[in-house]
């Protein structure tokens, strides 16, 4: 009976310890598509070889509003440096670029892109759960803003047909 009592526990502490290497994150937990903090946009990431990078897939205003000159046409990188690249519509536009998982938990060595002031920041992401912690910074990650982008989830058709 003893030996029994001992193994339970043995068997229950071994399983306590594998518990956090199941819940682990792989390098693929970032692709899908993520809600900005705010919700103005969805950027989809995606993986090509071993590295990742995200698009504007959707955007809750797409078009310029009725005050601006541009009027209903889709919104376009206008702040970009570049002033050959500020036809190109925002919705499609790179904003994630060149990031490699670390084997840990972050994803390293990426830029991200800001449409709204045409900069590009060097970029560090994080996850905890079905959120991102996406960091943009100049110099050293100190030195830098951190937001919260959360996993988007399809609505069930039943929300949709409420939401007509």
């Amino acid at each position: 009976m003893r030996l029994n009592t001992r193994w339970i526990a043995l068997a229950t502490a071994a399983t306590l310890c594998l518990t956090p290497v199941a819940q682990a994150v792989q390098a693929d937990d970032i692709v899908g598509v993520w809600v900005s903090e705010g919700g103005k946009g969805r950027v989809e990431i995606s993986k090509k070889g071993s590295v990742y990078s995200g698009r504007i897939v959707w955007l809750a205003e797409p078009d310029y509003p009725e005050a601006d000159p541009n009027a209903g046409e889709p919104k376009r990188d206008l702040n970009n440096p570049d002033e050959k690249l500020r036809d190109r519509p925002i919705v499609g536009l790179t904003v994630l670029k060149d990031f490699e998982f670390d084997g840990k938990q972050t994803w390293t060595k990426g830029t991200i892109y800001d449409p709204e002031n045409g900069k590009t920041y060097k970029c560090k992401i994080t996850m905890q759960g079905d959120e991102m912690h996406v960091r943009g910074y100049i110099g050293i990650s100190l030195i830098g803003r951190t937001t919260v982008w959360k996993r988007y989830v399809e609505p069930e058709e039943d929300e949709e047909e409420a939401a007509s």
